[in-house]
C-alpha cells in the first residue's frame, strides 16, 4: 500500500505540471502489459483514447510555449488538471483495493489542482520579468518534470515521492527569496529617490548646518 501511495503522489503531481503526460504515458503502459489499471479507467490503453490523448497533448505542448495562448490553457487547466489527478490516482487498481476510491479522488484532486495553481500563478511573473521569452523555457521544464515523475512513479515510486517533496521544497525556496528581493526593492524605492529615513537624516543634517 506504502508503494502505492507513493507512486499516486508522484502521478498526481505530474498532472498538475502537465495533466496529459501521466494519463498518456499509463493510457501506453496498460497497452503493452506493463501496468494493470482498474476499470474503467483502463480504458486509457484503448486506440480511440490514445489517440485523443496524443492529439491533445500535442496541442497542449505547443500552445503551452506561446505567453498569450498558455494562460487561456492554464485557465482550462484549472479544471482538468485535478480531474486529471484525480484519474491517474483512481486508475491505479492495487491501490483501490486498499483505499477507498473516494479517498484516492480527493488526493489527486489536491495533488493536481495544488501543483497547477502554483505554476499558473509563477507563469505571469515570468511573462513580467522576461517579457514572455523565459515562458517556453519555463513549460520546457514542466514537461520534462512531469515525464520524469511519471516514469518514476510507475517505475520507481519511492524516487517519485522524494522528487515530488524536492520539487516542493525548492518552490518554497524560491518564493520565499522572491519576496524577499521584492521587499527589498520596495523598501529602496525607484531609482535615484531616497528612502524617507535617508531624506530625513539629510534634512536634519542641512538643518544643524543652517
Amino acid at each position: 500500500m506504502i508503494t502505492n501511495l507513493l507512486g499516486a503522489v508522484g502521478l498526481g503531481a505530474a498532472s498538475g505540471l502537465n495533466a496529459w503526460i501521466p494519463l498518456l504515458a499509463l493510457g501506453i503502459a496498460q497497452r503493452v502489459g506493463f501496468v494493470q489499471l482498474s476499470a474503467p479507467f483502463d480504458e486509457l490503453g484503448s486506440t480511440p483514447a490514445l489517440v485523443v490523448l496524443a492529439i491533445v497533448f500535442v496541442v497542449d505542448l505547443v500552445g503551452d510555449k506561446i505567453p498569450a495562448i498558455d494562460h487561456v490553457l492554464h485557465a482550462v487547466g484549472s479544471l482538468v488538471a485535478p480531474a486529471s489527478g484525480a484519474v491517474v490516482v483512481m486508475a491505479q487498481e492495487n491501490l483501490l483495493t486498499q483505499v477507498h476510491p473516494a479517498v484516492a479522488a480527493v488526493l489527486g484532486l489536491v495533488l493536481g489542482g495544488s501543483i497547477h495553481a502554483g505554476r499558473s500563478a509563477f507563469r505571469p511573473v515570468v511573462t513580467a520579468g522576461t517579457g514572455g521569452v523565459g515562458n517556453p523555457v519555463v513549460s520546457i521544464v514542466e514537461d520534462i518534470s512531469s515525464v520524469v515523475l511519471t516514469l518514476l512513479a510507475i517505475v520507481v515510486p519511492v524516487l517519485a515521492f522524494l522528487g515530488v517533496v524536492g520539487m516542493v521544497v525548492c518552490a518554497v525556496v524560491a518564493y520565499r527569496r522572491w519576496r524577499r528581493r521584492r521587499a527589498e526593492r520596495r523598501a529602496a524605492g525607484p531609482p535615484g529617490v531616497a528612502a524617507p529615513a535617508d531624506a530625513w537624516q539629510r534634512g536634519g543634517v542641512e538643518g544643524s548646518i543652517r
